[in-house]
């Protein structure tokens, strides 16, 4: 789907025809352009050899968790990324978008990390992750009402192509979904994390912590270099501060490495420190159990839970992630097509 070519193509036409068209594509849902039959035979026929609205895509089904299935879709030259969607017992359909093919951070608990970048996506790209979804949806009567840049790639490493992709999914003409159920979770690009801070988005911004300390955090996310913990904090004190919006806090319980109840005292200190008090309200830590990538071992659950008990009694709101789509790969961190995609 190329958006920017469809509106080349509207140049000529009225201006109700794109108001059309997008109906047609993210409420109608409609995957040939010969089903738009408000529009006319000659644009139809145009739209669909030049605008096709195929989606390449293959399903891939969670089996310990029917709640969960991952596509593998194969970009237009011939590149390939992932996507995953979660149904949530409470009825959200969230879908974990990717904004790039691989990524360059090397952080060394992901999978896509170590398995290289190659380049960014197109708003577009990213956005065809949602809605391809959104077809799959269709067959249940249900929508997609969530969505989170948790896939591979960094998303403020391709700052303005997640802001347009951004734009569409909240778009009421196009998918629709409100600027709260969107989150964009960064390892702590500093520069753009205060220039979103700027873009009055009311969106949700994670950071991915994953350590209490600056020796820890650099043996397992190389960027922690060149962006040290306290610049990166001062960084989402000013989002939180800016935004009047909750930031979370992602942090990956690896054992024997960041579980213990020491790194969880020095965790309630860096927040008290980093963060000033009136928006330290707006602080939570997110918990996550490490999802194996070859690497290291998860935290058993009884250490997970102390942990966060211990967070929560010394007044950091913290909660538990339930774990989605480890069997078929699809879990946090583990994104990634294989390395003769990066080749």
């Amino acid at each position: 789907m190329n958006l920017k070519k469809i509106n080349e193509i509207l140049v000529a036409e009225p201006s109700y025809r794109l108001k059309q068209i997008k109906r047609a594509v993210f409420v109608d849902l409609i995957t040939d352009w010969l089903e738009a039959t408000n529009l006319t035979l000659a644009l139809r026929e145009k739209l669909n050899t030049e605008c096709p609205l195929t989606i390449a895509g293959e399903l891939i089904q969670g089996q310990a968790d029917n709640n969960v299935q991952k596509a593998i879709l194969t970009l237009a030259d011939g590149l390939k990324i992932e996507t995953v969607l979660m149904r949530h017992k409470t009825g959200r359909q969230t879908v974990c978008v990717s904004s790039q093919v691989g990524c360059a951070l090397a952080c060394t608990f992901c999978a896509t990390g170590q398995n290289g970048f190659k380049r960014n996506l197109s708003a577009d790209e990213i956005v065809e992750q949602v809605l391809f979804f959104q077809r799959v949806l269709k067959n249940e009567n249900s929508k997609v009402n969530n969505v989170v840049f948790m896939g591979m790639g960094e998303p403020l490493l391709n700052y303005e192509a997640v802001l347009a992709a951004i734009k569409t999914i909240n778009d009421p003409l196009a998918l629709g979904i409100g600027m709260r159920h969107i989150s964009v979770s960064t390892v702590g690009i500093v520069e753009n994390i205060k220039k979103l801070a700027t873009e009055d988005l009311q969106i949700n911004l994670a950071l991915s912590l994953h350590a209490s300390n600056n020796e820890l955090r650099s043996k397992i996310m190389p960027i922690n270099k060149k962006f040290a913990l306290a610049e990166v904090l001062k960084a989402m004190d000013f989002y939180a501060g800016q935004t009047n919006r909750r930031v979370m806090l992602e942090y990956i319980m690896i054992k024997d490495f960041n579980d213990q109840l020491e790194q969880a005292r020095e965790l309630v200190g860096l927040i008290r420190k980093s963060f000033k008090a009136e928006n330290q309200k707006l602080v939570f830590v997110n918990l996550i159990a490490y999802n194996p990538t070859g690497i290291f071992e998860p935290a058993a659950d009884g250490v997970i839970k102390n942990f966060h008990d211990y967070l929560m009694q010394e007044g950091i709101d913290a909660t538990i992630r339930f774990r989605f789509g480890g069997d078929i790969n699809a879990a946090c961190g583990q994104l990634v097509y294989g390395k003769n995609n990066l080749d």
